[in-house]
């Protein structure tokens, strides 16, 4: 099982740069980085977690910069975002940023995405929060529509995009999504709540899923698989890597046992001394 790290990286952590050589030097899998552009201070929508918000939440940098510089330093390194709250971007402006980090890594990128819990944050970007789904699956398509090897334009609810030379084009290679639909991009993986709409969408347009905390995996799992191989799916190609786990023997073993080949773990949002700490804690589960 490979055992990556995801971390609120801020103006007041660790560097990427330091923990991105630590991670690699340790042996870690990889990097995942969170994204939010601002927290409004006065909202009505609750902590994900519940009570107070933690301050990390509106001191994160941007995850495509800080990989950048984590991509710039290692070799080895898988990198990835978690998540990109895609509805909330330019999507022609955010193909360019994921296909440089794709390629500059040599293609060690991962996408994760989805659909976001702050209200308040999500509606300075424009984004009316009821079409969040539909706008991420159509700026999708329209960031794919850029990846294509050869110039194709895309026309959405959402937005459009002529056919247009569109370089650099990410290095990962398609894969299908049914006989004659390639997929093109770097792997994408929807984070979210196990639940019908989430799971159409992994099979519709996603290589897995990316459940966070990595909860009640023995009954969801099972579910996304008859999803995904009713959706015309190879079965082999589902992948469902549980995010930001507090880790335990008992809890990783579990994880194996359901054929999960990744897992990532939660790194404190903290100074390098405690945060390397943390990684050699983690290092029994290499």
């Amino acid at each position: 099982m490979r055992i990556a790290t995801t971390i609120f990286l801020t103006d007041r952590t660790v560097s990427p740069t330091r923990l991105a050589r630590s991670l690699e030097q340790r042996g870690f899998s990889g990097l995942y980085l969170p994204e939010h552009t601002h927290i409004p201070v006065s909202r009505d929508t609750d902590a994900p977690m519940g009570g107070e918000l933690p301050a990390q939440y509106g001191r994160t940098l941007d995850p495509f910069v800080a990989l950048g510089q984590a991509a710039a330093v290692t070799e080895r390194l898988h990198l990835g975002t978690g998540i990109t709250l895609v509805a909330q971007h330019d999507p022609i402006g955010l193909a360019k940023q994921v296909a440089t980090v794709d390629h500059l890594s040599g293609g060690r990128l991962t996408l994760g995405i989805g659909y976001g819990w702050n209200v308040e944050e999500a509606a300075d970007h424009g984004v009316d929060w009821p079409t969040r789904r539909e706008r991420v699956r159509d700026h999708m398509a329209l960031m794919r529509a850029l990846w294509a090897p050869e110039p194709t334009a895309y026309e959405g609810p959402y937005g459009s995009v002529r056919a247009s030379s569109a370089h650099p084009k990410p290095v990962q290679a398609p894969r299908e999504l049914a006989p004659g639909k390639p997929l093109y991009g770097p792997r994408t993986l929807i984070g979210g709540a196990a639940g019908p709409k989430l799971f159409a969408a992994i099979a519709d347009h996603a290589d897995g899923w990316l459940p966070i905390g990595g909860r009640g995996l023995t009954e969801s799992v099972p579910v996304l698989r008859r999803v995904w191989e009713h959706a015309g799916r190879d079965p082999k190609d589902l992948q469902v890597v549980p995010y930001a786990v507090q880790p335990n023997p008992g809890k990783l073993g579990h994880y194996a046992e359901l054929g999960i080949e990744e897992v990532v773990l939660q790194l404190p949002s903290a100074r390098e001394a405690e945060v390397l700490r943390t990684l050699d804690d983690f290092a029994q589960y290499l």
